[in-house]
């Protein structure tokens, strides 16, 4: 196999440990030559040498930037290995130019985010968030009848990328019709899923339960304004674990305001949390939650175990599963 590569891990503390578990550093340790100690970001900008022979770059959670500056400090650099979703944030363009591999674990991460999707869709399709209110109101029974059976309800997808397929994939065979808005998409794939693709406007114009799935990147910020969040049915969910840029939050709490009927269950907003005084807090029709979709506690190890994975590709000299490609930049998260 030859010299092992050398490899140097930065990223917070805090999380560290979820991330890299001790098992998912034996892996790694029976690959490369992991350099101690650990660092973070702000340890590293005081360590100038501290990547002088680096030649893997791992990372997760307050990851450094990676640009031209640290590029001078890395002269070895041949890859960047990110443990946890987007690297548009951290990878600057100096780094696609020189060649530098860059991994994202950001399919170990569409696993937790496409089960509370799931488990989000299941109970909008039968109700179970307006006869929460209903309950709460009335403190009666009665409020049962304000849910329904889930089958032959229409669920819309909007994006059938790494996590909307994957939702659409749980879905298959649950009775629901699923739809999906996606311009990427292509018809025969998401057919072998069960989706049917559609236009967006259509989508909300028909879907009882609307998903969000898609990146969020400057074509998609707030494209979910108030006059497409009107063409919502009578009694129709409207969920986001994806990013709360994407949804226009003016427009939201306006629609939300005339239309009583129509529930948001909100994972993301555009400002995390909420500003105090925002109408989020206080409208009845509008469930927040912290950002729970995606890879919390043991769950983060699985992305760690990518990285330890992609290592052994590398160092066996076999292709990356989970590579980034330059030239998708322009739609991926």
């Amino acid at each position: 196999m030859g010299e092992r590569m050398r490899a140097r891990l930065v990223m917070e503390e805090r999380r560290r440990h979820d991330v890299y578990p001790d098992e998912v550093l034996a892996m790694i340790d029976a690959t490369v030559t992991l350099e101690r100690p650990f660092l973070t970001a702000d340890e590293l900008a005081d360590q100038p040498d501290a990547l002088r022979d680096t030649e893997l770059l791992l990372t997760g959670w307050g990851a450094p930037v990676v640009d031209g500056a640290l590029l001078e400090r890395a002269p070895h650099l041949r890859g960047v290995l990110h443990a946890a979703g987007s690297v548009k944030h951290m990878i600057a363009p100096e780094v696609w130019a020189r060649g530098v591999a860059v991994v994202s674990a950001a399919a170990a991460n569409a696993d937790p985010v496409a089960e509370i999707a799931v488990a989000q869709i299941v109970l909008a399709a039968r109700g179970v968030p307006a006869a929460r209110r209903r309950y709460a109101r009335e403190r009666q029974l009665a409020a049962a009848g304000a849910a329904s059976g889930a089958r032959g309800r229409t669920v819309g997808l909007v994006a059938l990328g790494e996590i909307g397929r994957r939702v659409a994939e749980r879905l298959e065979g649950s009775g629901l019709r699923l739809l999906a808005a996606d311009p990427f998409a292509d018809a025969a794939a998401a057919a072998e899923v069960g989706v049917e693709l559609v236009g967006l406007e259509e989508l909300f114009a028909t879907a009882d339960v609307v998903s969000l799935h898609a990146p969020l990147l400057p074509a998609t910020t707030g494209m979910i304004d108030a006059a497409l969040l009107r063409r919502l049915p009578e009694g129709a969910t409207l969920i986001n674990t994806a990013r709360g840029g994407l949804v226009d939050e003016d427009g939201l709490v306006a629609v939300w305001q005339e239309r009583p009927d129509l529930t948001a269950l909100l994972d993301v907003t555009v400002e995390e949390p909420p500003a105090e005084s925002s109408p989020l807090w206080t409208l009845e029709n509008v469930e927040l939650t912290p950002h729970v979709a995606g890879s919390m506690g043991e769950d983060r190890a699985a992305m760690g175990r990518l990285v330890a994975a992609e290592l052994r590709r590398w160092a066996a000299g076999e292709a990356l599963q989970h590579r980034i490609d330059p030239t998708s930049l322009d739609r991926i998260a």
